[in-house]
């Protein structure tokens, strides 16, 4: 039968068990190495006790007493001992068990008894004895002339706890694992939770939701990783979310741009149709009216080129700014010289109270903020006065003491083509961009423009990197 799904384990619990797993194998590989150690210590120790014995029964028999006599004087390490003594030829011709008969196979092939000719001594930790069906710890040793002593404890239950390896070191042992094994949780159940911290933030980036930066990770090296990486996603999701908003921005502005051109063309190129087609179909209209036509021709003609110029400028601050020059500029002289041509063309007094300033900027784009900040005084506030000041860190003030504006509409007024009277405005010959291209400009010049009503319009603006002539 298939299986139904896909058994899913966490990575919080593949970490876990195969640490576990890890930590387990290597305690209990040294429990197991331990445990082995310890017993062939014991076994050591008991063999050790057992070669005294068998020294003590070949010096005695060195000196002539007789094994009778040796076995039953000489103290024994364990109760009950059972001892041997091998010739050259592996026959047996002593054993103090006297519950089995005299054992008649050849004792040579014995290992404790291969061991002991070999190397002087020899054990066997556990054998079975066959002649008395027994199972015993076998110590021999190999004496002069090829005699061989074995001395062999009975496995009693005294026997076998002494060579039983210490439980208390496995307890110890178990327990270090145990706490081992808990700290492992702990410490992967960290590691983890950034991990599932950041498949979170995975999922969420993959469905397009919005991510913040706020989710606290651990204060670990992954967990800084982890926060490192949200914070880049999260910086790059919002440039790109700002850098979409703005291109929509612009779209929309090219859009509207677009419309509100092909809106200001309409007027003054139907105006010169109508003029044109009257002219050219009526030849005999009178001097007088043939001048009026060619009059408003005339003045439709500068309105589209006062149009397409602002337009330019508009867009060119808009695209390319970078592409645009800049060069050391005398503010103080532009502005006089700005302010002369405006008393030229009007019943107006232009005060002008600036210090001598310079800055690296464009020129034209300088000259249009004060032109057209005064062409729209003049066009629409009925003003007399005008008054241009700025300080020497560049903050610029421009008033008037005209009629000034309805609250509702300054915020307004620096909208591309927004007119509060569209019919006078179009009478005196503006484009709608004047104030807008004001508000660029500085913003080029790294400014900011406001307006209020002031017994008359206030214009407040700055311009920075403005530096007083004697500083230069």
């Amino acid at each position: 039968m298939a299986m139904a799904g896909k058994i899913s384990i966490s990575f919080h619990t593949r970490v876990f068990l195969t640490t576990l797993a890890l930590c387990w194998i290597l305690v209990g590989t040294v429990m197991f190495f331990q445990y082995l150690r310890e017993k062939e210590f014991k076994n050591e120790l008991l063999n050790a006790e057992l070669q005294i014995y068998n020294n003590r029964i070949i010096e005695g028999l060195a000196d002539g007493v007789a094994i009778e006599t040796l076995v039953a004087d000489s103290l024994a390490p364990f109760c009950p001992l059972r001892v041997t003594l091998i010739d050259r030829d592996g026959t047996v011709f002593y054993d103090s068990n006297s519950r089995t008969p005299m054992p008649t196979a050849n004792h040579n092939s014995r290992p404790e008894v291969i061991a002991a000719r070999a190397n002087g001594v020899g054990r066997t930790v556990e054998r079975y004895s066959v002649s008395d069906d027994d199972i015993y710890f076998y110590s021999a040793k190999a004496g002069d002339n090829g005699l061989v002593v074995r001395s062999a404890a009975l496995y009693t239950h005294n026997l076998r706890e002494f060579l039983r390896a210490d439980s208390s070191l496995l307890w110890l042992m178990a327990l270090m694992t145990m706490a081992m094994s808990l700290v492992a949780f702990f410490a992967t159940r960290r590691i983890s939770q950034s991990i599932k911290r950041l498949n979170r933030f995975a999922e969420r980036a993959e469905r397009g939701e919005s991510i913040y930066d706020d989710c606290a990770f651990p204060n670990n090296e992954l967990g800084n990783i982890a926060g490192h990486i949200v914070r880049l996603y999260v910086q790059r999701d919002r440039e790109h979310r700002e850098a979409l908003a703005l291109e929509q921005d612009r779209t929309r502005l090219k859009k509207q741009l677009t419309n509100n051109i092909n809106h200001e063309l309409k007027t003054p190129v139907a105006s010169m149709l109508v003029c044109l087609e009257l002219l050219r179909d009526h030849p005999e209209l009178p001097d007088a009216e043939k001048e009026e036509f060619i009059r408003r021709i005339h003045d439709n003609a500068l309105r589209l080129s006062m149009l397409l110029k602002d337009l330019s400028t508009i867009t060119r601050i808009d695209e390319a700014p970078e592409m645009i020059e800049r060069q050391a500029v005398d503010l103080r002289r532009l502005i006089d010289t700005v302010a002369a041509d405006a008393q030229l063309r009007g019943n107006v007094d232009v005060k002008v109270d600036v210090p001598h300033l310079t800055i690296n900027g464009n020129p034209g784009l300088l000259e249009s903020i004060f032109s057209n900040l005064i062409g729209n005084a003049l066009a629409h506030s009925g003003c007399t006065v005008i008054t241009i000041t700025a300080d020497t860190d560049g903050n610029f003030t421009f008033s008037d003491n005209g009629s000034g504006l309805p609250d509702d509409v300054l915020p307004h007024i620096f909208e591309r083509f927004y007119r509060v009277d569209s019919g006078r405005s179009r009478a005196t010959g503006g484009t709608g961009l004047g104030l807008a291209i004001v508000r660029n400009a500085v913003a080029f010049h790294g400014g900011k423009i406001e307006v209020c009503n002031d017994s008359g319009l206030k214009f407040l603006f700055n311009l920075s990197g403005c530096q007083p002539e004697n500083s230069q």
